[in-house]
């Protein structure tokens, strides 16, 4: 497929696209992928719906879209998603940022869990086919806000919540979430794209060295670098096994294209008691624990931020499983928890 027209923010060109080569415009507000030297069908492929989900061939197969490849997916919207601003523009298009920003969702139930009644409902452009990620998930409209809502199991679902309280009570940065009926569900970060999200993948591609990214992020904003300690610490004592450079990242300013913040931390849903309970309580061979120790060892001012954290209590971590309102091994996990943290620092 060959593309010719605009890579957009907002309703600012900042990429020229002939014949799939991208000539920069406003290169301070392309995305880093691009700046990195990135193709467009990369990028483009980035933005697409996990092809491996159950509901995206449902999905596919009620917009007429079973035979699209990722980019020509993405390219039915426009490219356009929740989290950031950018879109593409073909050219002669007089189409404005406001016709393609998504006002409405009319296929969420069916990314959600498949709802056979979304087969009766006629195309209509849709943010679920640039929400990537494994889980079966959707976008939901509720009083001017979007919601991602997310299956799981009882076990998964406690530790996304309980993970969040917990970042909560210990002065973390977390995407704010809860839980609706049998899913979870967790509140847009980036306002409708007030601010444009990027996954850290944009910035290290698929390294997950904790040294290199925590380099890159303090290269753009210190303070982003010290969240990121945050994050690693609270993914280490929680068990965060699925942490990786797509499920973190960074904000940037819309109009400068600065790293404003480190993203809040989301994506707790295989952690902690997800895949049940850990055998050892302990945690004396911990894999996680291991590369956390060896990070805050080799750079001086992680070891300084590590300093600065106030380890979770017995008391905190119970009133955060209170707070899940689950039933749950309430002194397994505050044990789990806390032997994780003692051994980071001893």
């Amino acid at each position: 497929m060959l593309l010719n027209g605009f890579l957009m923010s907002g309703d600012i060109e900042v990429a020229q696209i002939k014949n799939n080569e991208l000539s920069p415009i406003c290169e301070k507000l392309m995305p880093f992928l691009l700046r990195r030297g990135g193709s467009i069908e990369a990028w483009l492929s980035e933005r697409a719906i996990d092809k491996h989900r159950t509901n995206s061939r449902l999905l596919k197969k009620v917009l007429r879209l079973t035979n699209a490849d990722d980019a020509e997916l993405v390219l039915s919207v426009h490219a356009a998603a929740i989290t950031d601003n950018y879109w593409f523009k073909p050219n002669g298009s007089n189409l404005t940022y406001d016709d393609v920003n998504f006002k409405s969702n009319a296929f969420a139930a069916l990314a959600l869990y498949g709802d056979p009644d979304s087969f009766a409902l006629p195309p209509s452009p849709t943010p679920e086919l640039t929400n990537i990620g494994s889980f079966e998930k959707c976008w939901r409209l509720i009083d001017g806000k979007w919601w991602l809502y997310k299956q799981g199991n009882e076990n998964e679902l406690f530790s996304e919540l309980f993970i969040y309280h917990l970042a909560k009570a210990l002065g973390f940065n977390a995407a704010h979430c809860d839980l609706d009926g049998q899913f979870i569900r967790s509140l847009d970060f980036t306002n409708g794209a007030m601010v444009n999200y990027e996954p850290m993948s944009s910035l290290v591609g698929d390294d997950e060295d904790y040294e290199k990214s925590f380099n890159v992020l303090n290269s753009l904003c210190p303070h982003a670098a010290e969240d990121f300690v945050k994050m690693i610490y609270l993914d280490t004592i929680c068990f965060n096994m699925d942490r990786h450079t797509k499920n973190y990242g960074v904000l940037r300013d819309i109009n400068t294209g600065t790293v404003a913040a480190l993203a809040p931390a989301f994506d707790h849903n295989i952690a902690l008691i997800s895949r049940g309970y850990p055998k050892d309580v302990s945690r004396k061979n911990d894999l996680l624990i291991k590369l956390f120790r060896d990070f805050t060892v080799q750079n001086a001012s992680v070891a300084k931020i590590l300093k600065s954290i106030t380890p979770p209590t017995s008391d905190i971590i119970k009133k955060c499983i209170a707070e899940t309102g689950f039933d749950v091994d309430e002194s397994f996990i505050t044990d789990f928890i806390l032997n994780g943290a003692n051994r980071i620092t001893h």
